[in-house]
């Protein structure tokens, strides 16, 4: 039972990655496509909210919730714990190599500074009425 707790909160982690980095890849595109769905701002406030936190534990030397959790529910089923933080064990893992904390400390900082800088260029809530399809202009027949 241990082991499935760790495993779920594993891919709640994962889940927590995808938006943050998808996030931001569909908030382009929607501001890229004219989708106004990018700009709800719970959305919006969720994925500035996220990465935040993400930036805010690497400044700090906080060690991720998710990340103590899941090493918990490991070392209670017997198993080993990240001996580093998640990003660092799987980036290890699927690369081979290891990274420097100051480079994730780095990455976490310029990703956090990218998506508040969209934040600000493309904020929340205000459809987008200077981008237009080019069907829009169409002369309708």
């Amino acid at each position: 039972m241990y082991t499935l707790a760790a495993d779920l909160i594993l891919l709640i982690h994962v889940a927590y990655v995808i938006f943050v980095i998808g996030g931001q890849v569909l908030i382009f595109a929607g501001w890229a496509f004219g989708w106004n769905w990018t700009r709800n701002r719970t959305f919006r406030w969720l994925h500035l909210t996220a990465i935040g936190l993400v930036a805010w534990e690497a400044w700090t030397g906080a060690d991720c919730p998710l990340t103590l959790l899941e090493n918990h529910w490991r070392r209670s089923a017997g198993l080993s714990d990240y001996p580093d933080s998640f990003i660092a064990h799987w980036t290890h893992r699927f690369l081979y190599y290891s990274i420097h904390e100051w480079v994730f400390i780095l990455a976490y900082s310029l990703f956090a500074l990218l998506v508040v800088i969209t934040f600000i260029a493309y904020p929340p809530g205000r459809p987008d009425r200077s981008l237009h399809h080019p069907i829009d202009h169409a002369p309708h027949r």
